[in-house]
């Protein structure tokens, strides 16, 4: 079923970007994180993928994307010391597909919302001793939710050769673990910067 609805999807941005006034490609930065984790910190990651844009009004477009982002968490574990633990990393990697409104302030300028869906590709959780001593990097896929959703808010600025400037928040609303058994949930959370250009 996943399979079919990953298809599905593709094939629906495939026709659309034929036909879409403007198309392109886009990469940037990732400051992930995910709720609930104790001692929490920020991960970085990369993004790139590729983008349609689809004039409604003047000022309203309609922007499907198809991205690959790295997501997750750092953890701080607190233990100092030689064999002591550094931070932990949960790496979640994703085949998102957001489906922005844009609402054009100015000709340069847009305000941006949608909703979002996410595939995940990998997940992995990794452990690293000080000095390097040790290492651990544990597939963990099979707890976690196959499936991803949330919002996206953000603000762009596009210029008249075709580069544009994206800054996004990612409000996630699904459980990232697959029957979890407590009331606590972990949802991703990602702030996002990026970089493209449209091709025409």
């Amino acid at each position: 079923m996943k399979k079919l609805f990953f298809a599905a999807i593709i094939a629906v941005f495939t026709m659309t970007s034929v036909n879409a006034q403007k198309f392109g490609a886009k990469l940037g930065l990732n400051l992930a994180t995910v709720t609930n984790y104790d001692n929490a910190k920020m991960k970085t990651g990369f993004h790139v993928g590729g983008v349609a844009e689809f004039e409604i009004t003047e000022q309203f477009t309609f922007q499907p994307e198809i991205v690959f982002s790295m997501q997750g968490v750092k953890i701080n574990n607190g233990v100092e010391g030689v064999g002591g633990l550094d931070d932990s990393r949960l790496k979640l990697n994703y085949i998102n597909v957001p489906l922005i409104a844009k609402y054009y302030v100015t000709e340069a300028l847009s305000i941006q919302a949608g909703p979002q869906i996410g595939f995940l590709m990998s997940a992995n959780y990794a452990e690293s001793a000080f000095g390097g001593v040790s290492d651990t990097d544990l597939d963990v896929k099979d707890d976690k939710n196959s499936i991803d959703y949330g919002v996206d808010f953000g603000v762009g600025y596009k210029m008249d050769f075709g580069l544009f400037i994206d800054a996004r928040y990612n409000l996630g609303l699904a459980d990232i673990f697959k029957d979890n058994p407590t009331d606590t949930t972990f949802k991703n959370n990602v702030i996002s910067i990026s970089v493209g250009y449209f091709f025409n």
